[in-house]
């Protein structure tokens, strides 16, 4: 099938709105001896139980900062390996009164995709924070068609009738249209609560231990199974993933940095492909396998729906494999290598419950990828 947004939302982007996801995980705490930072902060991180955000909590303990999380309590906060205060409220009703009177150095804000949710925040912390940090998505820029995209190019128009009245319902009711306009409104909204002292941060694929939706799970799941495996284009497509443990790490150092701006935090720091994504999986997995390409237009007159793969021409979003992250990696972004993500995302996954392991919420059944795969033979002759 056409890549269209909504399927770049459902297997990607949406990473970065990750608290309209349940989380299973525990955090993992960081492996390697981290030194302490030149001075200790006081953090406030907004949600914090998602994805990225126990990888920041972890990382910023270990460097020494106090650490505080707001948000609803709804899921289990994970055991850190220090204090962290707790703070409750609701963003979705305007219940920040824990926020107020209170200072911090920073303020992460990870969960938002309304600009309300800014606003609120703005009118409890501003003048309380001296560093705002936000993620945003690669989903804000309105021509995905290009490869090179960079932090200067035009945002998402928002066409709707007030974007402060949008909620989370009317967002998951229209995310294909909503997503991207709003976050980059939100964007905006930084700007105009917190001033200068802003720093957007826009991923793509988050991947990595803790990710819920599978969308890059999926080939190192189905890789380690062995078989004969159905790959999409001829592998040469650009993909960008950043491992949510880079991302979340990379932020404590801007904010330790006192680094404002936006950038891209798209990876690695170098030409990906997806030939080299499965074979550096199977690399990790080991196992007889075998790799069999079939063309965009079978994708698309079959409507194969595979996650990370998007064609590296002929679709509207085909630029967003190829996002320039040139500007991040001189900011400080550092990735891990391929196999290290692999390697400890399969031993979380493995970890799981067998009834989420049972689960697919991205990519092909075995059953569906079968009958592609026979039908892509028969077609070949």
């Amino acid at each position: 099938m056409s890549t269209t947004r909504r399927d770049l939302l459902k297997f990607g982007t949406l990473a970065a709105a990750s608290s309209l996801l349940p989380s299973l995980a525990a955090a993992s705490a960081p492996a390697a001896v981290i030194p302490k930072a030149a001075k200790p902060l006081r953090i406030l991180i907004l949600g914090g139980t998602g994805f990225t955000g126990p990888f920041q909590i972890n990382y910023a303990l270990a460097r020494g900062h106090k650490v505080t999380m707001f948000n609803r309590g709804k899921r289990p906060s994970p055991e850190w390996p220090g204090e962290v205060e707790q703070l409750l409220g609701d963003r979705n009703t305007g219940d920040l009164k824990s926020l107020e009177g209170r200072e911090w150095d920073v303020c992460i804000d990870n969960p938002t995709s309304l600009p309300f949710w800014v606003r609120d925040a703005g009118k409890v912390l501003k003048g309380k924070v001296g560093h705002y940090l936000f993620i945003s998505t690669i989903s804000v820029y309105a021509d995905g068609a290009k490869p090179g995209i960079a932090e200067d190019a035009p945002l998402a128009v928002y066409k709707g009738k007030d974007a402060m009245a949008e909620t989370r319902d009317s967002l998951v009711a229209d995310i294909e249209n909503l997503y991207g306009p709003l976050k980059a409104l939100s964007e905006a909204e930084a700007h105009k609560q917190f001033g200068k002292n802003v720093t957007i941060v826009r991923p793509g694929y988050i991947v990595g231990p803790r990710d819920e939706t599978d969308r890059f799970t999926y080939w190192p799941k189905r890789i380690a199974e062995g078989g004969e495996v159905l790959v999409p284009g001829d592998g040469l497509d650009p993909v960008q993933i950043i491992d949510g443990r880079d991302l979340g790490e990379w932020m404590i150092r801007l904010a330790e940095a006192g680094t404002t701006g936006t950038f891209n935090a798209c990876g690695p720091d170098y030409t990906l492909t997806t030939d080299a994504m499965v074979h550096g999986c199977h690399a990790v997995t080991g196992g007889p396998v075998r790799f069999t390409h079939v063309t965009p237009e079978f994708v698309e007159k079959n409507e194969v729906g595979l996650p990370i793969w998007v064609p590296r021409e002929g679709t509207p979003f085909s630029g967003y494999g190829a996002v320039s992250n040139a500007k991040a990696i001189a900011a400080g972004l550092t990735f891990r290598p391929l196999a290290t993500t692999v390697a400890d995302l399969l031993a979380w996954y493995r970890s799981q419950p067998a009834e989420r392991q049972a689960e697919v919420r991205a990519g092909l059944t075995r059953e569906k990828e079968a009958e592609l795969l026979k039908a892509w033979h028969a077609q070949k002759g």
